[in-house]
């Protein structure tokens, strides 16, 4: 199964559809293994907050599965790592990658996309790891 970590524009954009939507209904099949950490996590749900999705009950949902391991997998702790230039905040999604041994990273991010390729982790945008996935 692989290992994906996804970036907040693609799991926020998820609630409107689209290829995000693709993204987690794999991971809520089962199909992908999603990779967390605590800077991500608090991410999601500070900028969903902003949106006002805080109440919204598939937010709920979702981080009850998060909450229960369901086909994810977290680390406490990531390795220092400074790779997107325009956006150091950014770089949490490669550090999270790297100490969960991810396959790749999706993001809509042009900053993160720019660095494109991270200790042998592909940084894809939402279609492009739909293509790569439908062809595994």
């Amino acid at each position: 199964m692989r290992r994906i970590v996804v970036d907040t524009n693609v799991f926020v954009s998820s609630f409107f559809g689209g290829n995000p939507r693709r993204i987690i209904d794999l991971w809520k099949s089962g199909k992908v293994t999603i990779c967390l950490s605590p800077g991500i996590v608090d991410e999601y749900v500070e900028v969903l907050g902003r949106l006002g999705i805080t109440g919204e009950q598939e937010l709920k949902e979702l981080l009850g599965l998060f909450a229960q391991g369901f086909h994810c997998i977290f680390t406490g702790t990531t390795p220092r790592i400074r790779a997107v230039r325009e956006d150091p905040d950014d770089d949490k999604f490669i550090e999270c990658a790297v100490a969960l041994k991810a396959d790749c990273i999706v993001s809509g991010n042009k900053s993160l996309l720019a660095v494109r390729n991270y200790m042998g982790i592909e940084i894809l945008n939402p279609k492009d790891f739909l293509d790569s996935y439908g062809s595994d």
